[in-house]
């Protein structure tokens, strides 16, 4: 049985500001709820054996969210450097009990394996594996997102850390997606032999996550014209430094589905429910839904109601989950920031 319990009514719909009239993809909402409240630079949302862990970017710590919605901390990274962006950042779990983590250390970025010990309400970590380190790092594009496929790999974005031209060479792991075994090893079907590079081209992706038919998605921070959002394929070139959003006049590179000024977006994490995918944004301090059937058909929630949001997590019980990133130093923090908001999502029929 899912641990954390949202005792929500339904109480209204979200205010709708768009692009397009809602389609059987949208999934309108009640209001949120708060879920906790008073977590320092979250970053990263992940269950765990039943429970909500969250990292926090400066403190490096990982919290357990508990059913009265206080936290309690399951461990403290050792190592990490916390400057600009860098720090604690993705979480990734895979049963039944392995935990990894995203880190920035004084030499570079490194991802984690932690053995999640313990029970729902006190749970704990072995000492952490690295599985590598020495990762490209700066105080910005960082990367950091993890994700583990469909595939049962694990699936980490690393920033081109303020080195944009690195992004185009697959002798580097920065401005990539790396794809990697559970156990750190790189797979014998990556798309380029002997290395974790899964796409690159990338300037500082941020959210990923899949379709149910096992289509992988992932948004991306652009510089000054567009910010992205793509399907990602294996072996694919998406155009950083050289191209940002459409190229539209070669086929070299992978134009994405959709794009956004910087100014309204700053995609940050993604979550797929059925077929309609949720982006929580930092600049534009919205909850973006796209429709996966036609990316086109996109709503703007929450717009400036709850600040900066920086990740998107389907919960156990079928409900979003967006976490707010308002004491980043970016942000106008309120006395409950930051928070973890709960959304009870309706299913929609069409009108017409």
């Amino acid at each position: 049985m899912p641990r954390i319990l949202f005792p929500w009514t339904l109480v209204g719909m979200l205010l709708l500001n768009g692009c397009a009239a809602p389609t059987a993809s949208d999934q309108p909402a009640s209001t949120p709820t708060p879920l906790a409240t008073g977590l320092e630079a979250p970053w990263s949302m992940v269950y765990a054996q039943g429970s909500l862990l969250v990292s926090e970017r400066d403190s490096g710590r990982i919290v357990e969210i508990l059913d009265s919605g206080q936290h309690q901390e399951v461990a403290r990274v050792d190592g990490v450097a916390a400057q600009g962006e860098g720090g604690l950042l993705g979480l990734a779990f895979l049963a039944p009990n392995q935990l990894y983590a995203y880190s920035t250390t004084e030499s570079g970025n490194r991802i984690q394996q932690f053995t999640v010990q313990g029970t729902t309400g006190s749970l704990s970590l072995s000492a952490p594996r690295t599985l590598l380190s020495a990762l490209p790092s700066a105080s910005i594009h960082n990367g950091g997102r993890l994700a583990v496929g469909p595939d049962g790999m694990l699936y980490a974005s690393v920033g081109d850390a303020a080195d944009p031209q690195q992004a185009q060479d697959l002798q580097q792991l920065g401005g990539k997606i790396l794809r990697m075994a559970p156990d750190g090893s790189i797979p014998d079907d990556n798309p380029f032999s002997g290395t974790y590079v899964y796409s690159y081209g990338h300037r500082n992706v941020q959210g990923m996550a899949w379709s149910s038919d096992g289509t992988m998605y992932a948004s991306e921070f652009g510089q000054n014209t567009w910010d992205e959002l793509n399907i990602i394929e294996a072996g694919g070139n998406y155009g950083w430094p050289l191209v940002e959003g459409s190229g539209g006049t070669t086929d070299q590179y992978t134009d994405p589905i959709a794009q956004w000024a910087p100014s309204e977006a700053s995609p940050s994490g993604i979550a797929i429910v059925d077929d309609t995918l949720y982006v929580a944004n930092l600049r534009g301090a919205l909850l973006r839904s796209v429709s996966l059937d036609s990316p086109d058909s996109q709503s703007e929630l929450l717009e400036g109601e709850h600040g900066r949001l920086r990740d998107a997590l389907l919960s156990e019980n079928g409900d979003l989950l967006v976490l707010t990133s308002n004491t980043d130093g970016r942000g106008n923090p309120t006395p409950q920031d930051d928070q973890i908001l709960g959304i009870k999502l309706v299913p929609q029929s069409p009108t017409g």
